[in-house]
């Protein structure tokens, strides 16, 4: 069992930064692919981003490509996601997700969630 805990959400202004922050307790963290997912009212959770393992590979969603940054620590057993040049469509609650698999971290049907943290990005 893994349980994650999001931070860092909050109201920025367009073109503002944030970084989310996802702490993991439990099984190893080393040994699972995170993501990142949001969900905007009235849509579907959609992915953002996800990070292998060891932090070699990582994937993103065309709309983020080049804002959003996906980090990890092992150490601390976090998982990060930087923000910038933010729009006021970014706005949604953010999911981090953990998976076995960097596949698995990149679809809804991911092994494990946390609770999520509101981004709001508005004037």
């Amino acid at each position: 069992q893994v349980q994650l805990v999001e931070s860092g959400g909050g109201l920025v202004q367009p073109g503002g930064s944030l970084r989310l922050s996802c702490a993991a307790s439990g099984r190893t963290f080393s040994s699972y692919a995170m993501g990142w997912f949001r969900q905007a009212p009235g849509k579907e959770r959609e992915f953002v981003a996800a990070i292998s393992w060891s932090g070699s590979s990582t994937f993103y969603a065309d709309s983020v490509k080049g804002r959003f940054t996906i980090s990890r620590d092992n150490a601390r057993n976090t998982v990060y996601l930087q923000m910038n040049g933010l729009k006021p469509e970014d706005t949604a609650v953010y999911y981090c997700n953990a998976d076995p698999s960097i596949a698995g971290a990149t679809m809804t049907t991911s092994q494990y969630w946390g609770q999520g943290t509101r981004v709001t990005v508005s004037s």
